[in-house]
């Protein structure tokens, strides 16, 4: 599991030494950038979140809404001889969670890194580095999809993705992914009060870019609104079936960039798209 919850500690300033600005950012640029920058980033992100996220756990996002619970691709029960792909798997801890469960994952990231660290933590699951717009699959290879903060926050054209993973299930196979809230876009990235008034458009969907002092990125999140969202779902030829915005749970104390309890009790931190391969 990625877990890629985005570059929140940073979306309304500079970070990394970098600048931070909002400008256009295509495909090739936003994939280059997201490679050099989990590569980077893998052994901090892992060190840091690494106890929240588990070995072999399946966590949607900062709430801690684990599928186990949740059920969003499919009851706990039912995962057994099913072939999952996950996209955007960071370590691989959902693949993880799955292959106990009796299911088939494959986990895919763009990060070499990301990937080492899930052969540290264990082997086991098949790992595949490539891109989420160009999956190295034949059709119809998989049961399920699913992707916790991976891939789809980083790419210029989510629904090149979208088409990818229906392009790769079987006929109704169901996808699933989660995002950064889009309302979260409108507000400062800070834990505290400070965080809780509006202070930018929802409706600005310019990329959030870190570049290096040569204007090259170093970092790329797009934003889309809610809207946008269940738009490139239908274009990449899904229909959605529930759209999950997990509430902040009581016994989770802990702060991640931007996300906290006091935010989580009263602004949405986590979109969950819940799609079906539409016929």
């Amino acid at each position: 599991m990625n877990q890629e919850y985005g570059r929140e500690d940073a979306v309304q300033g500079e970070a990394d030494g970098a600048e931070a600005t909002r400008r256009d950012a295509g495909d090739a640029e936003s994939s280059r950038a997201s490679r050099g920058w989990w590569d980077r980033n893998a052994d901090e992100y892992q060190s840091e979140h690494g106890s929240f996220l588990g070995d072999d756990r399946f966590v949607w996002g900062p709430e801690g809404l684990d599928e186990a619970e949740a059920g969003l691709l499919s009851p706990a029960a039912s995962l057994k001889g099913l072939d999952v792909l996950e996209i955007g798997a960071g370590a691989a801890q959902c693949s993880r969670w799955l292959a106990a469960q009796g299911a088939r994952p494959v986990a895919l990231d763009l990060s070499h890194r990301q990937l080492q660290h899930a052969l540290r933590i264990g082997d086991g699951v098949p790992l595949v580095e490539a891109d989420a717009g160009a999956l190295p699959f034949r059709d119809s290879s998989f049961d399920l999809a699913c992707s916790a903060y991976g891939a789809v926050p980083f790419v210029a054209d989510p629904v090149r993705v979208f088409r990818e993973v229906r392009r790769v299930l079987r006929p109704g196979g169901r996808w699933v992914f989660s995002v950064t809230h889009p309302i979260r876009w409108a507000f400062p990235d800070e834990p505290g009060p400070e965080g809780l008034s509006v202070a930018a458009s929802y409706f600005d969907r310019t990329p959030y870019v870190e570049q290096d002092e040569e204007g090259r990125a170093v970092y790329v999140e797009h934003h889309r609104t809610l809207g946008d969202r269940v738009r490139d779902v239908v274009a990449g030829g899904f229909r959605l079936v529930d759209l999950v915005e997990p509430e902040w749970p009581a016994w989770n104390g802990q702060e991640w960039g931007g996300w906290s309890p006091l935010r989580g009790n009263l602004i949405p931190g986590t979109a969950i798209f819940v799609c079906e391969r539409a016929e």
